[in-house]
C-alpha cells in the first residue's frame, strides 16, 4: 500500500505534523494513529479469514482475478508478448541454436545453414599511446 513512501516523505509529514499540531498533541496523535491503523489491519485479516471460512475452495476462485490485476501492475509488452506468442518454447528465437552452430539464421541456396561459421577478421588493438581513427563523416 505504501511502496511508494519513502523516507524523505515520512520526514516531511512529520515535520509537518510537528508544525500543524505542536510538540504536546504530536506524540498522542501518533500513537492513536499507529492504534488506528492496527484494528483496521486486524478488521481487515477477520473478514478475509471469516470469508475463506464460508466460502471455503470458492474463496480461491475469488481471488484469482485479483491476483490477475495485481500481475497487470508489474506489466512489460515485451515480455507480455513473449509469452504469448512462444508459451511452450523456451528459446522462442533459435539464439542458443545459433550460437552452437555459428549460423546467422537465415537459410542458403540449399535449405540448410552452415556447419561451421564464417572466418571472424583479427582485431586490430591500438597500441598504448596510439589515438583511435576518427571519421569525420560520422560526427
Amino acid at each position: 500500500m505504501f511502496d511508494s513512501v519513502g523516507w524523505g516523505e515520512i520526514l516531511v509529514l512529520v515535520v509537518a505534523g510537528l508544525f500543524i499540531l505542536g510538540p504536546e498533541r504530536l506524540p498522542s496523535a501518533a500513537a492513536w494513529l499507529g492504534k488506528t491503523i492496527r484494528q483496521v489491519r486486524d478488521y481487515a485479516t477477520g473478514a478475509q479469514t471469516k470469508l475463506r471460512d464460508e466460502l471455503g475452495p470458492e474463496f480461491d476462485e475469488l481471488r484469482k482475478p485479483l491476483e490477475d490485476l495485481r500481475g497487470l501492475r508489474n506489466f512489460n509488452p515485451r515480455t507480455a508478448v513473449r509469452r504469448t506468442l512462444f508459451e511452450d518454447d523456451p528459446d522462442p528465437l533459435g539464439i542458443n541454436a545459433l550460437r552452437s552452430n555459428g549460423s546467422n539464421g537465415s537459410a542458403g541456396t540449399g535449405g540448410t545453414a552452415p556447419a561451421t561459421p564464417p572466418a571472424a577478421k583479427p582485431v586490430e588493438r591500438l597500441a598504448p599511446d596510439e589515438r583511435p581513427p576518427i571519421d569525420p563523416d560520422a560526427t
